[in-house]
């Protein structure tokens, strides 16, 4: 695979728009660059419609990065799909839930800048925020498309 961003993302956002085909899902990919979101997809069973943001890294690796944006961007039909590509192993999905992301960042980035860094100082703040999944809770959460 391709070692830039973008070939990754794109490996992502396929792989992810793939899996949704094969769990029952009609995928659209937009024509053009979207801010939010990356995939939309209807439920064939319900008629349910969500806007899916994929994330990826290519490493075997349970935290990927965002930014303060995504702290804001909170609605019950956005759905993230955290995409370990594994190197070149199968691709695994971590499926969650815009709120629960939008919670976990904001947390994980105040607890961050009340500790201390390695020698002893501040942290200054910044707009990265990692999510991670170290627990596996979201692997394969197909459930929170139903």
């Amino acid at each position: 695979m391709g070692n830039n961003n973008i070939s990754i993302g794109n490996a992502g956002e396929y792989f992810v728009a793939g899996e949704l085909e094969r769990h029952g899902f009609t995928v659209a990919i937009p024509m053009s660059n979207t801010k939010d979101f990356d995939i939309l997809i209807i439920n064939r069973n319900n008629n349910k419609q969500f806007a899916i943001q994929v994330k990826t890294t290519r490493y075997r690796q349970k935290s990927w990065i965002l930014s303060k944006k995504n702290e804001t961007l909170v609605s019950d039909n956005i759905i993230y799909f955290f995409v370990s590509l594994n190197e070149m192993d199968m691709p695994e999905y971590h499926i969650v839930p815009s709120r629960i992301v939008s919670k976990t960042i904001a947390e994980d980035h105040t607890n961050w800048l009340n500790s201390l860094g390695k020698s002893g100082q501040k942290h200054n703040d910044n707009n990265m925020r990692i999510f991670r999944d170290k627990e596996d809770a979201y692997l394969n959460r197909w459930d929170y498309l139903d």
